[in-house]
């Protein structure tokens, strides 16, 4: 691992901006209906819940990332795989992230570009930050918050006073009943984005306060994950469930929407730039984790020798992953949700256990 500090305020925005990523625009939640808000609000309390799991690891090994603890508790060969494992999480979550934003940008604004052009582009320029190491990247995020917060209340107030907000296509409140509520937070939601923060049990030992984790992880969380529901709500509210359903990018025809006094209209461009600012961060972050990851397994010097093969493999992953964007979309709720669960559930809770069981033998040895 590199030798670099991050503070809270760095932790907390790329905290943030990480768990906005592609959940701010597409159809998140929308299995639900009505009650998508509901849903993505519950799935946040799981997370909060996945939280605490990995606090507790961090602090049975605050300067090990998950690949080197996995290794601790479970013994070098399985721990191994496991560290492994994540490394191909990490992966292929951020192959989904590029090819995402680069499906985003071609359907809104550069219709005549070749995927495979801003798929370079966009991986190139996360290659050179990443480089720099992760306090460039999270001096950047300090930066880049307070746009995105300035662009997020300008796009809201905007939708807000257009008069296109129907409160009504938000009720009745339980339409469907608990059901398609409480599994859309289990399937999706619990995970997408929340739990997928596993990614920052790699970035934790840089912390440079590490009693912070919890007021930051939580804050992050919390935050997020109202901004969210929040707009869910917003994109059923202007569309409608109906039309949010067939609509790929529902937070990009919201805005569409607006047209105040014939002047203000054609304000796509602020939720384009938001999505290139939230999708940044989440696929830099989840390469940083997965070269940390690599760098950590197989023993390498630093992380800079393996980032532009790292980037050719989700270049070409992100072309390949899929023929055309519906069987991406398809891809991407049902092949990934066994391979979520382990993730997400199933190995740090075992890993929690033993490491719990480990340090009370310790103990009554002593």
């Amino acid at each position: 691992m590199e030798k670099a500090k991050v503070n809270g305020i760095q932790l907390f925005a790329m905290m943030f901006m990480f768990n906005l990523g592609t959940a701010v625009v597409v159809s998140y939640g929308i299995e639900a209906k009505k009650d998508a808000w509901l849903a993505i609000l519950l799935g946040m309390f799981l997370g909060i819940g996945l939280f605490f799991i990995y606090y507790r690891l961090f602090c049975h090994y605050p300067k090990l990332p998950i690949t080197g603890y996995a290794r601790k508790i479970l013994g070098n060969y399985l721990g191994w795989i496991i560290g492994l494992f994540y490394v191909l999480y990490f992966l292929q979550i951020a192959t989904r992230q590029v090819r995402d934003f680069s499906e985003l940008l071609v359907s809104s604004t550069m219709t005549e570009t070749p995927l495979l052009t801003i798929q370079i582009s966009f991986v190139l320029v996360i290659c050179y930050v990443l480089y720099q190491g992760i306090e460039v990247l999270a001096r950047t995020a300090e930066v880049f918050i307070i746009i995105l917060f300035l662009l997020g209340m300008a796009g809201n107030f905007f939708i807000l006073v257009s008069g296109d907000f129907e409160l009504h296509n938000l009720r009745p409140f339980l339409e469907n009943g608990w059901k398609p509520i409480l599994s859309t937070t289990v399937l999706e939601s619990a995970h997408f984005p929340f739990g997928e923060m596993v990614v920052f049990t790699m970035l934790l030992p840089y912390l440079n306060k590490s009693g912070s984790v919890k007021r930051v992880w939580m804050s992050a969380l919390l935050l997020s994950g109202l901004t969210l529901s929040w707009t869910a709500s917003l994109n059923i509210a202007v569309l409608g469930v109906d039309v949010m359903e067939r609509t790929t990018f529902p937070t990009l025809a919201t805005i569409g929407k607006v047209n105040l006094l014939e002047f203000i209209q054609r304000l796509d461009a602020i939720v384009v730039f938001m999505m290139l600012i939230t999708v940044f961060f989440k696929g830099s972050l989840f390469i940083y984790g997965a070269v940390i990851g690599i760098v950590d397994l197989f023993k390498l010097k630093n992380h800079q020798q393996i980032l532009l093969p790292v980037g050719g493999i989700i270049i070409f992953s992100a072309m390949t992953i899929a023929t055309n964007f519906s069987g991406y979309m398809a891809e991407g709720k049902e092949g990934l949700r066994p391979l979520v669960f382990f993730t997400f559930l199933y190995f740090p809770m075992i890993m929690l256990i033993v490491s719990s069981i480990q340090k009370r033998f310790k103990q009554e040895k002593n």
